[in-house]
């Protein structure tokens, strides 16, 4: 893309990549310490343990953001992708805290990380379940279980405070205000930084009320650890345990959603000129996101989450190199150890932090609403977002036959996250035993295999009544794809030949057909683009200009274990 001037293989110099890491930590740092911040003092917790959690919370950010920029294996996407804090947890960490603790947080924290893992490891198995459309359900659901908490803070005053006094709210309201002017009327670059100025001027207002106590920041170190010592975990397994668990796992998954989502789009202005998506970079950062959550657990704080932040800074300074990532890191890590940015985080007053939180949410709203959309809202999708959420919401108000279920069970949906999430898991798998009529065969890599794939066609275009010119296109369009797959795939070097499922439905009056192979070395969308670049076809690259020109869509997913070719055609003629 042209607006890039270094890509993510480039290396910026090192002035430069230090100066876009320390900018991009001021942006980011206020929400991967104030999110602990809020939930444990929502909790009730002491002063000592937030400490300890933002250390965790620092640290855990600036190890996963260095990995997300330079891979350990398969851990990691490659690309500069910032990582924080998860807002998504507000409202069940909170719970976990009120319950138990941060022994009780970081043990749910490190069983519900698996979940993480498991989704990166069989990302293309459960494509088709974790959908933008589950993902977006539940999210706007965790904006309806945060506004109790926010509403509760913006008025809260010190103790010893008239509590009838109108410094919370007004303080709250020039927090709110401010950072609603620069979203509303700022240019892209000054909306960066909208949260950071409005909790400046937030506290600058609590400072002339007296809400704020600036003594323990004085006294802090520049330098240190903090003075609580580790949480360790809570082992009891206990009722509460189990009953925070669904959650936690739920949340778990929107986090991953988020990931991906985000996986792909850092990849799409990171470079210079188009590529289509690698699904194997996007695994990657699933797997960081799990070793964040796992690295959050084992030292007792939130999980933490690929902040979209990342994408706004690289498409506002066109500086997407790896390099920046690794010194953003360092600079979170080395904070970590910094008690008085600690102690003057601390110190922002309730009203400030609850106005923050209310943008948090209103930005999450709207960042459900925009996935639930991203593939377009059909009448099964619009179903599948509509009854979860006002599902959700019932369970989440205490209004679904609240005198009719046992307590236990009451406990586990009342969560309109749990209740809503699971909801829109179902009827996605409904949607999905529904949509089985696909003819399914499976097939040998080799040009024999070509009579078995002109049969199922058959089947299909005759069932779908589609001429015979247009049986002949669907019918040469998937012998080229096969026929790729064959040259391009199957022989990896050491790696046997896998076969080839393919699937052949109906899909709102066009023919799907998908090729579920190997991971397979070569990817046709990106070569296709080679093709075009080049300029004269060979003889060999005549047929797949062909399939590019006959498919209406074509989609063609790697994930380091399987490969996904996807060819959309209607029975209209080319024109």
């Amino acid at each position: 893309m042209s607006g890039v001037r270094y890509d993510v293989n480039e290396k910026p110099s090192h002035g430069l990549s230090a100066a876009l890491g320390l900018q991009t930590v001021a942006i980011v740092v206020a929400g991967i310490v104030l999110v602990p911040v809020i939930v444990v003092r929502a909790a009730g917790g002491a002063a000592e343990l937030t400490a300890w959690a933002i250390f965790g919370a620092l640290a855990v950010s600036g190890v996963t953001t260095i990995v997300q920029s330079r891979p350990i294996g398969p851990i990691g996407s490659g690309y500069l992708l910032f990582m924080g804090t998860s807002g998504a947890f507000l409202a069940v960490a909170t719970t976990a805290v009120e319950l138990g603790g941060l022994a009780l947080l970081a043990t749910l924290v490190v069983v519900s990380s698996a979940i993480e893992f498991l989704l990166a490891a069989r990302l293309s198995w459960l494509r088709r379940v974790i959908t933008p459309t589950v993902g977006g359900t539940v999210v706007m659901l965790i904006a309806v279980a945060v506004f109790d908490i926010c509403f509760k803070m913006l008025a809260t005053v010190p103790e010893g405070f008239d509590p009838t006094s109108w410094a919370g709210p007004i303080t709250a309201f020039a927090t709110f205000t401010v950072v609603l002017v620069i979203s509303l009327f700022g240019g892209a670059k000054l909306r960066l930084w909208a949260p950071l100025i409005g909790i400046v001027s937030g506290c600058m207002v609590a400072g002339f009320y007296g809400l704020m106590d600036l003594t323990p920041v004085i006294e802090a170190p520049w330098f240190g650890l903090p003075s609580a010592a580790w949480p360790g975990f809570d082992l009891s397994f206990d009722q509460r345990f189990w009953l925070l668990l669904p959650s936690f796992v739920v949340v778990t998954l929107i986090g991953a959603i988020e990931t991906y989502g985000d996986g792909i789009a850092i990849q799409r202005v990171s470079a210079r000129t188009e590529h289509p998506v690698d699904f194997r970079s996007v695994q990657g950062a699933l797997y960081a996101d799990g070793l964040g959550n796992l690295l959050s657990g084992l030292l007792g704080t939130l999980p933490n989450t690929t902040y979209s932040t990342s994408i706004s800074v690289v498409e506002l300074t066109g500086v997407a190199a790896r390099r920046v990532g690794i010194y953003g890191g360092a600079v979170l890590v080395a904070l970590a150890f910094s008690p008085k940015l600690s102690a003057l985080l601390q110190g922002v007053p309730d009203p400030v932090s609850g106005a923050y939180v209310l943008i948090l949410v209103v930005l999450v709203f709207a960042h459900g609403l925009r996935l639930v959309s991203e593939g377009g809202l059909s009448y099964e999708n619009g179903l599948v977002v509509c009854l979860s959420f006002w599902i959700g919401m019932g369970f989440q108000q205490q209004l679904i036959f609240p005198d009719h279920l046992p307590s236990v069970v009451r406990t586990l949906v009342d969560n309109g996250m749990t209740s809503g999430g699971l909801v829109a898991i179902f009827l996605t798998l409904l949607i999905g035993l529904k949509n089985r009529s696909a003819l399914t065969t499976r097939l040998v890599p080799s040009t024999k295999a070509l009579p078995q794939l002109q049969e199922i066609i058959r089947t299909k275009a005759t069932e779908m009544g589609w001429d015979v010119p247009a049986h002949d296109r669907l019918q040469l369009a998937a012998e080229e794809a096969l026929l790729f797959l064959i040259e391009k795939e199957m022989l990896v070097e050491g790696r046997g030949p896998m076969p080839i499922i393919v699937r052949c439905r109906e899909a709102e009056g066009s023919v799907e057909i998908e090729f579920a192979s190997g991971p397979g070395a070569a990817n046709l969308e990106e070569h296709l683009r080679e093709i075009d670049s080049s300029g004269i076809p060979t003889p060999e690259d005549v047929g797949l200009r062909i399939l590019r020109h006959l498919a209406n869509e074509l989609h063609h997913a790697q994930f380091h274990d399987r490969s996904y070719l996807q060819i959309r055609m209607d029975s209209r003629g080319l024109g």
